[in-house]
C-alpha cells in the first residue's frame, strides 16, 4: 500500500465489501468488486450504497443477480400453481423477496421451508412428527420444489428423500444455481428420480477450438480454457472472473502507458493521517469502463452504473423417468436482453409406453380378478372384468405388466402404527406400481394413493338365498279362496233343492215317451252339469223353474270366466313371497342375521355411517348393531367367497359390492341365489396408483375415452349380460324366461281326476253287488204274476179274444206311463200285440 496502489481487486462477501466500498470512494482508487457466496450457495443482491455518481468509484464486475426474474419466467412456462422453495442455512432468503411477491401477487401457493446441515435427522423428525395423513399431504407438496442451495446440500437432500420414498417418479424439481459445473448436473441427474430442470450461470464458448485459448493478445492456460479439463471444470465462477478482471486491469494499463496519461500511483498509509485522495483515481476508473476484455467468461465490460450486464443462464433437463442415471439436455437459455430462448413446457407423460414394464398387485374377486390358468412352473393367468380393463389400456399404451396376488389377500386398511396393509400396503411401500381389483375409491385410500378416474360404479348389495318353490299339487284350485270355493258347492246344493221343490209344487206336464223324472238326484246332477257347461236333460216347462235356471246359468257363466281369467295368471305369474326387498327390510327384521368382510370398504362404510350421530337414515344404525355383534366375529367374515358359501348353505345374508353379487348370482349353476342393493352409485372401482404416479392422467383419459366409445359397456355385457339363465330379483326358484308348464302345476287336476275314477270304480262295485242282490229275488215274482194272469184269462175266455188283448195292451202301457216305469223291462219282453 506505501508502494502505490492503482485498483483494488476484491472477492469477498457483501458485508466486507461495504468497508472496502467506502474505502475506495474516500481514497479515489478504482474498486472492482467480485462477489463470492459462501460454499458454493447461491447469490444474495448485496445492494452496495451507490452514492453521487462522480464519487462512486466501485464496479461490479460479476452481473446483478437474475435469480428471480428466471425463476418466475420458468415456473411460467411450467404452469405451476403449488411449490415449494428449499434452502440451506447459509443463503439469505431476502434474496428471491421479489420473487415471492410476484407469485403471490398471480395468485400461486408457494411453501418455505430451510434445509437444516443434518438433512438425516430433519427427515427423521418428519416421519416421527407428522401423521400418516400429513405426511402423505407433505408427499404431494415435495412432487413441485424448488432448490436454492449449493451443489453439495442438493445432493444430499435429493439422496435423502429419494431414499425414504418422500418422492415419486412424477415429482419435477428445478435447482437453481450459479456455481454448478458439469460434474455436478450429472451426479444430480444420478441421484434423482422423476424430472430435473438444473438453472445455471453459463458462458459463451468459441466454436474453433484453436481460438479458445486466445484472448486478444493474450494466451490463456489450456487447462483454463479447455470446459472438459478437469481443473476448469471445479473452478468456481469467482476465480474465473478473478482471471478475466486481471486481464482487464492489465489492458487498462497498458492503455494508459500508449497514451501517456500516466498518473503516479496512490499512497495508502494506515498511521499517516494525512493521506489524501488520489488524483489520477478518476481518470484511471474511465479507463477502466470504458475498456473490456473477452476472458473466460465472455465479453467482461462496464455499462453507465458501474455493472456488467453480460449474463447467460443456461436450462438443462431430463424427462420424466424413474431409472436413475438418465440423460440431461439443454432446454433454453435466457439472458436479461432478449429473455427466455426456448420451449420450457412441462408435457404430459405421452401415450408411448412402449417398453414400460409395469408391476402389478391384485386381489382374486369374481368377476373383476379370476385365474384362469395355472399350470405348475409357469407363471398364472389371470382373467376378469378389471382384467380385459387392463388389457385395453395396456394395448392402448403400449405397456407390459406383471401381475402378482396381495400377500395377505386383502384390499388394505390403516393399522395401528399407521401402515397399510393389503394391495394398498404394497402401492404405499412401492413394491408394485398399479393395484386392480374390485377396488372402490375411498377418502382414505386416496390419501395415501393415487386413483384414476371410475371405470364401474360402485353400490352395496345384499345377497339372499332364494325361497323354495313348495310343490302346490291343487294350484289349479288357486284362483278361489277356500271358503269361495265352500260357497260354490253350498250354491249348488242350494239351487239344485230349490230346483226340485219348484217341480214338486208344480209338477211339469211330460210328454208321451219321456223316460225322465224329476227326482232330488236328477235336480241336482242338471244344476251340477249346468254349473260346469255340459247341460242336463230333464225338462222345465215351469215358468218360475226356467227363471230359476236361466239366473243360475248367468251365474255360472260369470263364475266360470273369472276362475279361467284366474287361472291363467296363477299358472304364468310368480308371486313374491320374501319379505326382504330392500336394504331397509334387512336392517328392519332380526331373523335373518347379515354381514360383511371384516375390516374391508364395505365394513367401514356402514361403521362411519352407523356411528355419525347427525346420519338422518337410522338404517345404517341398525345395520352396525347387527353387523357389529360380539365385535364384528359373530356375522362377518374374513373372505367374500366365505360369505357367499354361508348364504348358500345357511340362514345369512351377505353385504357386500353389488357388482360381484350379482355375478355370484347369474352364474350359480342352481340359481339359488338373489341381490337387492342400492341402485345410487355413491362410488365407483377404480385403479389404484403410487401416490403421484405420472401414468393417473394417461389412464383416466384412456378410461374416459372406452366409455365414451362404449367399450366399457361391451365389457361389462361380457361378465354382467342382460338375459343371464337365473333372475337376479326374484326371492322365488323360477326361471327368467316362459316355458312350458310343468307337471307340477297340474298335479291336484289328476289327483281330482284319479279320484273320481277309483270313487266311480267303487260305486260300480256297489251298484253291481246291489243289483246282483236284488234280481235273486225279482223271479218270484214275477212268476206269480203271470199266474195270475193266466187265471184271469181262462176266466175270461169266453170273451172276444182279439179286443179283449187290445184293450188290455192299451191300458197296460198308459198304467204303465202314468207310473214312470220304462218299457216292459221288468216282465222279461215287450208288450206288443200277437
Amino acid at each position: 500500500m506505501n508502494q502505490g496502489i492503482l485498483a483494488l481487486v476484491s472477492s469477498i462477501g457483501c458485508t466486507s465489501a461495504g468497508s472496502l466500498q467506502s474505502l475506495a470512494d474516500a481514497m479515489h482508487i478504482p474498486h472492482l468488486f467480485i462477489q463470492r457466496s459462501t460454499a458454493g450457495t447461491p447469490r444474495s443482491g448485496c445492494g452496495l450504497t451507490r452514492s453521487n455518481r462522480n464519487d462512486d468509484y466501485t464496479l461490479s464486475v460479476r452481473p446483478p443477480v437474475y435469480l428471480n426474474e428466471v425463476i418466475l419466467r420458468v415456473v411460467t412456462e411450467y404452469a405451476w400453481q403449488k411449490f415449494i422453495i428449499f434452502y440451506d442455512s447459509e443463503y439469505d432468503i431476502r434474496g428471491i423477496q421479489e420473487f415471492l411477491d410476484k407469485v403471490s401477487q398471480q395468485g400461486m401457493d408457494v411453501a418455505l421451508q430451510k434445509v437444516e446441515n443434518n438433512i438425516n435427522k430433519m427427515i427423521t423428525t418428519l416421519f416421527d412428527t407428522l401423521r400418516i395423513e400429513e405426511l402423505n399431504r407433505y408427499r404431494d407438496t415435495l412432487r413441485r420444489a424448488i432448490l436454492v442451495m449449493n451443489p453439495a446440500t442438493a445432493k444430499s437432500f435429493i439422496t435423502e428423500v429419494v431414499e425414504t420414498n418422500l418422492v415419486a417418479f412424477d415429482c419435477h424439481w428445478i435447482i437453481i444455481n450459479e456455481e454448478i459445473n458439469d460434474m455436478d448436473v450429472q451426479e444430480l441427474v444420478r441421484r434423482s428420480i422423476g424430472r430435473l430442470t438444473i438453472i445455471r450461470q453459463t458462458f459463451p464458448v468459441p466454436q474453433n477450438i484453436s481460438q479458445r485459448c486466445f484472448r486478444g493478445n493474450h494466451r490463456i492456460s489450456s487447462t483454463l480454457c479447455d470446459p472438459k479439463d478437469p481443473f476448469a471444470q471445479n473452478m468456481e465462477i469467482s476465480n474465473l472472473y478473478i482471471y478475466d478482471t486481471v486481464l482487464l486491469l492489465a489492458n487498462a494499463f497498458h492503455k494508459k502507458l500508449e497514451d501517456r496519461k500516466w498518473h503516479s500511483m496512490a499512497s495508502l498509509s494506515c498511521i499517516r493521517k494525512n493521506s489524501k485522495p488520489w488524483q489520477g483515481g478518476r481518470s484511471m476508473l474511465e479507463t477502466i469502463k470504458k475498456g473490456g476484455v473477452s476472458g473466460l467468461t465472455g465479453e467482461l465490460e462496464f455499462g453507465e452504473n458501474g455493472g456488467n450486464p453480460n449474463v447467460h443462464f443456461e436450462i438443462l433437463g431430463t424427462n420424466y423417468g424413474e431409472e436413475l442415471g438418465r440423460g440431461v439436455r439443454k432446454l433454453g437459455c435466457w439472458n436479461p436482453v432478449t429473455g427466455l430462448n426456448g420451449s420450457l413446457t412441462d408435457k404430459k407423460l405421452e401415450n408411448n409406453m412402449r417398453g414400460v414394464v409395469l408391476r402389478v398387485v391384485t386381489v382374486l374377486e369374481e368377476p373383476f380378478v379370476m385365474v384362469s390358468e395355472n399350470v405348475l412352473g409357469k407363471p398364472k393367468k389371470y382373467q376378469g372384468f378389471s382384467i380385459d380393463v387392463l388389457d385395453a389400456l395396456s394395448n392402448y399404451l403400449g405397456f407390459n405388466y406383471e401381475i402378482y396376488v396381495a400377500p395377505d389377500h386383502k384390499y388394505g386398511s390403516p393399522q395401528e402404527d399407521g401402515t397399510w396393509n393389503g394391495l394398498v400396503g404394497e402401492l404405499v411401500f412401492k413394491r408394485a406400481d398399479i393395484g386392480i381389483s374390485a377396488l372402490t375409491i375411498t377418502p382414505d385410500r386416496e390419501n395415501v394413493v393415487d386413483f384414476t378416474t371410475r371405470y364401474m360404479d360402485y353400490s352395496v348389495g345384499v345377497l339372499l338365498r332364494r325361497a323354495e318353490k313348495t310343490v302346490d299339487m291343487f294350484a289349479c284350485l288357486a284362483p278361489f279362496d277356500l271358503s269361495l270355493w265352500a260357497c260354490i258347492a253350498g250354491t249348488v246344493l242350494l239351487v239344485g233343492l230349490l230346483v226340485y221343490l219348484l217341480n214338486w209344487l208344480n209338477p211339469p206336464r211330460l210328454q208321451m215317451g219321456s223316460m225322465t223324472s224329476t227326482t232330488l238326484y236328477n235336480s241336482m246332477w242338471f244344476v251340477y252339469g249346468s254349473f260346469v257347461q255340459q247341460g242336463g236333460e230333464v225338462p222345465y216347462t215351469t215358468l218360475a223353474t226356467r227363471m230359476m235356471m236361466g239366473a243360475w246359468w248367468l251365474f255360472a257363466l260369470i263364475v266360470i270366466s273369472s276362475y279361467t281369467a284366474n287361472l291363467a295368471a296363477f299358472l304364468t305369474i310368480t308371486r313374491i313371497e320374501s319379505s326382504i326387498q330392500s336394504l331397509q327390510d334387512l336392517s328392519k327384521q332380526t331373523d335373518i342375521p347379515y354381514g360383511t368382510v371384516l375390516d374391508s370398504a364395505v365394513y367401514e362404510h356402514v361403521r362411519m355411517k352407523g356411528m355419525n350421530p347427525f346420519e338422518r337414515d337410522s338404517m345404517y344404525s341398525q345395520m352396525w348393531r347387527m353387523i357389529n355383534r360380539s365385535n364384528g366375529s359373530e356375522n362377518n367374515v374374513l373372505e367374500s367367497q366365505a360369505g357367499i358359501q354361508k348364504v348358500k348353505y345357511g340362514n345369512y345374508a351377505f353385504v357386500w359390492d353389488a357388482a360381484v353379487l350379482e355375478y355370484v348370482a347369474i352364474n350359480d349353476p342352481d340359481c339359488s341365489f338373489y341381490t337387492i342393493g342400492n341402485t345410487v352409485a355413491d362410488r365407483g372401482y377404480g385403479i389404484a396408483l403410487q401416490h403421484g404416479s405420472p401414468y393417473r392422467d394417461v389412464f383416466s383419459q384412456r378410461i374416459l375415452e372406452l366409455q365414451q366409445n362404449g367399450d366399457m359397456d361391451i365389457l361389462k355385457h361380457k361378465w354382467w349380460p342382460k338375459n343371464g339363465q337365473c333372475d337376479l330379483y326374484s326371492s322365488v326358484d323360477t326361471k327368467q324366461k316362459g316355458g312350458a308348464l310343468d307337471i307340477k302345476s297340474f298335479a291336484g287336476v289328476f289327483c281330482i281326476l284319479a279320484a273320481g275314477i277309483v270313487l266311480s270304480c267303487f260305486i260300480a262295485m256297489l251298484e253291481t253287488w246291489w243289483n246282483r242282490r236284488k234280481g235273486s229275488r225279482v223271479p218270484s215274482k214275477e212268476a206269480s204274476s203271470l199266474q195270475n194272469e193266466t187265471t184271469t184269462s181262462e176266466r175270461r175266455s169266453a170273451w172276444p179274444l182279439r179286443p179283449c188283448l187290445k184293450l188290455g195292451t192299451s191300458t197296460w202301457r198308459s198304467q204303465a206311463s202314468s207310473h214312470g216305469l220304462h218299457q216292459s223291462s221288468q216282465l222279461g219282453g215287450p208288450l206288443d200285440d200277437p
